[in-house]
């Protein structure tokens, strides 16, 4: 009998993706009412003040979940590798490119909308 053995990068990337697309629904459905120090998007800028806070909670959760499908897309790469352990550090990179990137897009969205 053959199993299927799926690669790093698809096993590392689909979780991501479901992580980041999850963790976008559920800001945008249910974001901080108040700044806060643990829930939400936090960062110097977006803390300044509540209409900052609200902007960056709504704009940061449509990102995420962009990021997500992203992830999600990305991840079918894996079906055509060969699974090795270089695969999943290669999946780790662009966890941290789409990371960088989400929270980039978000910093500039708030330097434009309140600068």
């Amino acid at each position: 009998m053959n199993s299927l053995v799926l690669s790093p990068f698809f096993i590392v990337c689909i979780v991501c993706g479901i992580i980041f697309t999850l963790g976008g629904w559920l800001f945008q459905n249910f974001p901080p009412k108040k700044i806060n120090n643990w829930y939400g998007y936090r960062t110097p800028a977006s803390q300044k003040n509540q209409e900052r806070c609200d902007f960056a909670q709504e704009y940061s959760s449509k990102e995420m979940i962009r990021m997500g499908a992203i992830f999600i897309l990305v991840s079918f790469i894996g079906f055509f590798l060969p699974g090795s352990l270089t695969e999943a550090f290669a999946a780790i990179v662009i966890l941290l490119v789409l990371t960088t990137t989400l929270i980039y897009r978000v910093e500039i969205a708030i330097k434009e909308k309140f600068n």
